[in-house]
Parts: C-alpha cells; sequence; structure tokens
C-alpha cells in the first residue's frame, strides 16, 4: 500500500514537472528565435565596435608568433590590411560579446528545460568561455609557433618565403578556433547526454572511435609531427574522459536509479 502510494506521488510529481514546462507554438519558437539572433547581433556589433578602437594591438598579437620567427606579412591587394583589422576587430569582440550571445542562446532553450536543469546557466556560460579560450590560448601559445617553426623554419629554410595577410589569417583562424570549437566537447556532451541522446556507456564502449577521430583531427590542424599531434591529441582525449563523467552526472538514467533508491 505505502508503495502505491509513493508511485502515485511520484507520478503526480512528474505530472507537476512537466506542466512547469510552457507550450509554445512554432511561430511563437519562429518570434522567439528571431529575437534572440537579433539580440546577439547587437551585441556582436556592439563588441566589434569596442575592439576597433584597439584593432592595432589585436593584429600586433596575431602576427606576434610569425615575427618570433623572424618573418614579417606581406599583403597582394590593397584591401587586405583593412579586411585584417577588420576580421580581429570582429573576433576579438565575438569574444567580448560570448557571455551575452551564449546568455541568448540559453534563453532561447531554456523553456523546454525544467526548472531544476535551468540552474545549470552559470555554470554553462562560464565552462564554455572557459574552454573555447582554454582551446584558443593553446593553439595560440602551443600549435600556432609549433607549426609555423616547423612549416616555414624547418621544412622551408631553403626557400624564401612570402606569408601573405590573407593566407596567414586564414591558417591562424583554422587552428586558434578550430582548437576553440574542439575544446567545447564537454559542453556538447553535456547537452547530449542531458537529453539521453548519448549515455556514458555509449560513449565509453566507443571510445577507440572517438581515439581515432581525435588523431585525425589532431593530424589536420596540427603540425605533421608525432609528437605535437600527440600534444595536440592528448588535452583532447582528457576531455572527452571529462565528456564521461558529465554525461553520467547528468543523464536520465542517473536520476531515475537515484529516485528508485528513494
Amino acid at each position: 500500500m505505502v508503495d502505491a502510494a509513493d508511485a502515485i506521488e511520484k507520478a503526480r510529481a512528474a505530472v507537476s514537472e512537466r506542466a512547469e514546462l510552457p507550450g509554445m507554438s512554432l511561430m511563437e519558437h519562429l518570434d522567439e528565435l528571431r529575437r534572440r539572433i537579433i539580440h546577439s547581433a547587437m551585441y556582436l556589433f556592439a563588441g566589434f565596435i569596442i575592439a576597433w578602437f584597439f584593432h592595432t594591438q589585436l593584429f600586433d598579437l596575431v602576427q606576434l608568433p610569425l615575427h618570433r620567427i623572424g618573418r614579417q606579412l606581406v599583403y597582394t591587394h590593397p584591401m587586405d590590411p583593412l579586411n585584417i583589422y577588420m576580421q580581429v576587430s570582429l573576433i576579438g569582440g565575438a569574444i567580448l560579446a560570448s557571455p551575452f550571445i551564449l546568455y541568448q542562446v540559453w534563453l532561447f532553450i531554456a523553456p523546454g528545460l525544467y526548472q531544476k536543469e535551468r540552474r545549470f546557466v552559470v555554470p554553462f556560460m562560464a565552462a564554455t568561455v572557459s574552454l573555447f579560450l582554454a582551446g584558443a590560448a593553446f593553439g595560440y601559445f602551443w600549435i600556432l609557433p609549433s607549426a609555423l617553426k616547423f612549416l616555414i623554419v624547418d621544412f622551408g629554410k631553403s626557400f624564401s618565403s612570402m606569408v601573405t595577410i590573407e593566407e596567414y589569417s586564414s591558417f591562424f583562424l583554422t587552428i586558434i578556433l578550430g582548437l576553440g570549437i574542439s575544446f567545447e566537447m564537454p559542453i556538447l556532451i553535456f547537452f547530449l547526454a542531458m537529453f539521453g541522446i548519448v549515455s556514458p556507456r555509449f560513449l565509453w564502449k566507443n571510445i577507440r572511435y572517438a581515439i581515432l577521430v581525435i588523431f585525425i583531427v589532431a593530424g589536420i590542424l596540427a603540425p605533421p609531427d608525432p609528437w605535437d599531434m600527440c600534444i595536440y591529441a592528448i588535452p583532447m582525449l582528457a576531455l572527452y574522459l571529462v565528456g564521461i563523467g558529465v554525461a553520467w552526472w547528468v543523464h536520465p538514467s542517473r536520476k531515475k536509479s537515484r529516485e528508485a533508491a528513494q
């Protein structure tokens, strides 16, 4: 009798919890998406304006790894200097505005979450920004200098190098943004696990495929040197293992096991 009463009480709690989620029509979802995109664009524009006042200093940071190996950027089109200043200002502005943009993302997905799941907003924003900056810093201070030295100083020592603004900026963004996005792996796993799309068991069972993908990505972004590839792959593998722990923490099966134990 007591077990039946407990089951009824849990069912009522589940219904009450589900009732707290507001229903929205397709048009309301689209209107909400439009509002969040507009707000995000406004924050991005504001960040770009602020970063533009420091575009010279930002560009100096971008080309510093090249200066350290004794190379100077050149350009082949009159618009190249302006384009690179706008690029670094846009990226700097995006980083500056990222907490506000991420908050807009959270506001868009929050109506589909339970009240207790919405408490993750501050950890979500802090972890997302921190992981991206950690990945970008890892690329800037380690991978990029190693790649430039390996490709220009070692393999290119028999040739006269002429590194253009356009090619260097593309190479720079590939490494920095690629690593910044790659370091967001635990955040991606967090959401996939929270919605029950992946489980800790699934992630652990397929870890060999994850290692293969990580080393393929390392081979694309890192210098073609086994040691540098390992230096790149080790943090990514560590983040994957952290993601497995995060998946175990937030997966719905753990919640059900706790409720069964009670």
